[in-house]
This record gives structure tokens, sequence and C-alpha cells, in this order.
């Protein structure tokens, strides 16, 4: 399978930019898993079925607690490498103090994806009414990688996947992107030594 996006680059039946097939970051958000080293992860399992199922390729899971800079550093390294087109979190979207996924992700956005959280919610509200309310979901883009921050729950994770990222991800992954190819890695360079 071809690594660099430029060989996965091509355009859809649109004239859209594409990149197919994706390579996918996931960081599991769960003090609980983390603090016990726990495999079972089902929001992250859910997450990369979804994305295998169309052919895509999950290149790392990550496991950390909920901690703002343990996720903000997880997200970060997984931006910055050049063989992850796509990252997701899942947990931490709620209310409780602890819920801090949204604030760690967004930090490193440079543009807001808000069109994502308006559609989650909506879709939501179809499934769980007003409790949709309570889902800060949210989605950006940090070092031209689209990241979204989901909730930790398989029916939130196959909702946003199934109806919203993996349709639309190898475009925004195309559009996101399309600036490199006539250029170098610098910006990618300097963002990693910061």
């Amino acid at each position: 399978m071809a690594t660099d996006r430029r060989d996965r680059r091509s355009t859809d039946d649109h004239g859209h930019d594409v990149i197919d097939p994706l390579y996918v970051g996931i960081v599991t958000v769960s003090t609980s898993r983390a603090a016990a080293d726990d495999p079972d992860d089902p929001g992250g399992d859910t997450i990369q079925e979804c994305f295998e199922a169309e052919g895509h390729e999950v290149r790392e899971r990550v496991l950390v607690r909920d901690d703002y800079s343990s996720i903000r550093t997880a997200v970060r390294s997984l931006v910055a490498r050049r063989d992850i087109d796509v990252v997701l979190t899942t947990g931490g979207t709620g209310v409780t103090a602890d819920d801090v996924s949204p604030e760690a992700t967004s930090s490193l956005f440079e543009r807001d994806l808000p069109g994502f959280g308006e559609l989650f919610r909506s879709l939501s509200w179809e499934e769980v009414g007003t409790r949709a309310m309570a889902s800060r979901a949210t989605a950006g883009i940090a070092v031209d990688t689209p990241v979204f921050c989901l909730p930790g729950s398989t029916g939130a994770c196959e909702t946003a996947c199934e109806e919203l990222i993996v349709p639309e991800a190898p475009h925004l992954v195309g559009l996101a992107t399309r600036h490199q190819q006539d250029t170098t890695d610098q910006s990618l360079s300097a963002y990693q030594s910061e």
C-alpha cells in the first residue's frame, strides 16, 4: 500500500481532491482503562471497524487518561506524522470536570470544522433526544490533518463515522493537503520542533 499521499491522491466523480485509502490514528480517552491497562476499547474498535469496512487502514491506536496534557500530546504526536491522514479521539466529550477532550484537541486546531459538531448533534437528536445537547463533539484541522473528537459510546462513534466522517474524510484530507503537492515539508518540520 502506498504511504506517500501523492500516490493516494486522485479526484472523485465531481472532480474534488481525495486521498484514498486513508491512514487513521485513534486516541481513546479513558482514565479507568488507562490505569488498568485495559485492552477493551469498544469506541476505538467501532471507529476502526467503520474505517476498515471502507478500505482504509488504522495505523496507530493510543490509550490515554482523561487529562488535558495527555490528550493534547497524543493528538499532536499523531498529526505530526506523515503516515497519518486523519485522527479521531473517543471519550471525554461530556460535561463532567474531567471531560477535556474538546479543549485539548481544539487547542491544536488551525481551522475549526463547526459543521461536524452541528451535524453530529442533529443526528444524535434523532437517536437520544435532548441528551444530544450534552455532547461537545468537535472537529478541526491541525497540521493539515482533520481531527474529530467523539464521545466514547459505540453508538455515537458508529453514527459519527458511518454518517459523517468516513464518507467525507477522503475529501477533507484532499482539501487540507492540496497545497502540499508542490511544497516541501518545512511547515511540518517546524511544527515537530516546537
